[in-house]
């Protein structure tokens, strides 16, 4: 065989068995660029801001809060919360609102414990609105209603068509059913809806807000004994015998 043909015979062979230190090449997936977050993650976020919102406004005061303060305590991006509120007015507005909306009580829970007994049926009205006075979510929103209520009286109204009104038209009613039975005498029921939840929630809800320790047991006692305090204004009065 010539020369020549042996050399680029050896050279194709050298070539094919040849080990070389490159490494083959291994399909890689890219990095995921990061992009916008999905809509839960967006509606997450968002609850953080108002829960957030509402803190800071409790803590420090209308006047006193900042936009700045509340989302960079929460590590949101400036131009993100200022697509969603245009200023700090509109923040605290949605707030409060959606506060409001968290705290109420279903009327329909107070038509359940409704029974023949007036008494068994009011201490147990009294014990619902009762919690749900005192919640968390309650007291962070009476509190900064109470406060900001000469700059936004239209929030004053909201609390009260919104998160109370309900319940003092099903007890207005109630004492207007009862009326007509003969089980109590009321000739203004309204009156009377207004003077009951005073006298068994309004009061220990004030002295709860102003920093007052009550606890269940104290609760549960004052109730039955206001309940008791109403009735006996408002049932017929028995003959006296002499």
């Amino acid at each position: 065989m010539p020369l020549r043909a042996n050399y680029y015979r050896f050279d194709r062979l050298s070539k094919k068995f040849l080990v070389t230190n490159k490494k083959p090449r291994v399909a890689t997936r890219s990095r995921p660029r990061p992009g916008r977050p999905t809509r839960a993650q967006a509606d997450e976020r968002h609850a953080q801001l108002l829960d957030r919102a509402l803190d800071v406004f409790l803590e420090r005061g209308y006047e006193l809060t900042t936009m700045e303060e509340i989302f960079g305590s929460i590590g949101m991006h400036k131009n993100t919360v200022y697509s969603l509120y245009p200023g700090k007015e509109a923040l605290f507005r949605v707030t409060i609102q959606r506060a409001i909306k968290q705290w109420i009580q279903p009327v329909e829970v107070l038509k359940a414990v409704e029974t023949e007994d007036l008494e068994v049926t009011l201490v147990e009205i009294a014990r619902l609105r009762m919690q749900n006075s005192v919640s968390p979510i309650a007291l962070k929103l009476q509190r900064i209603v109470i406060a900001e209520s000469f700059r936004f009286p239209e929030v004053t109204q909201m609390f009260w068509e919104q998160g109370v009104r309900a319940s003092f038209e099903y007890l207005t009613d109630l004492f207007a059913r009862r009326a007509r039975q003969g089980e109590i005498l009321v000739d203004e029921p309204e009156l009377i809806a207004h003077g009951f939840m005073t006298l068994t929630v309004g009061l220990m809800t004030r002295m709860i807000l102003v920093g007052t320790k009550i606890d269940q047991r104290e609760i549960d006692k004052r109730i039955r004994v206001y309940v008791k305090l109403f009735l006996d204004g408002v049932r017929p009065r028995r003959p006296s015998r002499e």
